[in-house]
């Protein structure tokens, strides 16, 4: 089995959602996830190419539509489980995106510095094991098959 990746805009207009849209919303998702089971046999579904006004400032432009980023989300029956993309790796890269953005770069300097030197081109990601555990088993809400759920009540374990 393959997994389908879509470009953003793509998943806006499979989605049926406005092409300016920033973000998917939920129901977007769900309707990918549809998509992709529908059309390709599959529960995932790549979403590549996210605005970079929805990224964060350390995520890599696409060279060829900068307005987009070499970032993804891949979405599992309907539900973002993981973002990620390539990061920045040049030094003044990270300066020239703070100044766009209007961000100071002192509180995020220690980070910024270890770019100084160089860094060989990067990625990362981040996955919602919860999320997918969850999905996975049909729970009605992820803190059902979460070790220490938290929310407006509950603070600690």
């Amino acid at each position: 089995m393959s997994i389908p990746a879509v470009h953003f805009t793509e998943a806006l207009a499979i989605a049926g959602a406005s092409a300016d849209e920033p973000d998917l919303a939920p129901a977007h998702e769900r309707a990918l996830g549809e998509w992709a089971r529908r059309e390709h046999g599959s529960e995932f579904v790549f979403v590549t190419g996210y605005p970079m006004a929805k990224r964060p400032f350390y995520t890599q432009p696409d060279p060829a539509r900068p307005a987009y980023s070499n970032g993804f989300d891949l979405l599992f029956r309907g539900l973002e489980l993981v973002t990620g993309g390539q990061r920045l790796h040049r030094h003044d890269d990270y300066l020239a995106a703070l100044a766009a953005r209007g961000e100071p770069v002192e509180p995020y300097a220690g980070y910024v510095d270890a770019f100084r030197h160089g860094m060989p081109p990067h990625g990362g990601f981040a996955i919602g094991l919860e999320r997918f555990v969850a999905r996975l088993v049909g729970a009605a809400n992820v803190r059902e098959v979460t070790a220490f759920p938290r929310d407006l009540h509950r603070l600690t374990p």
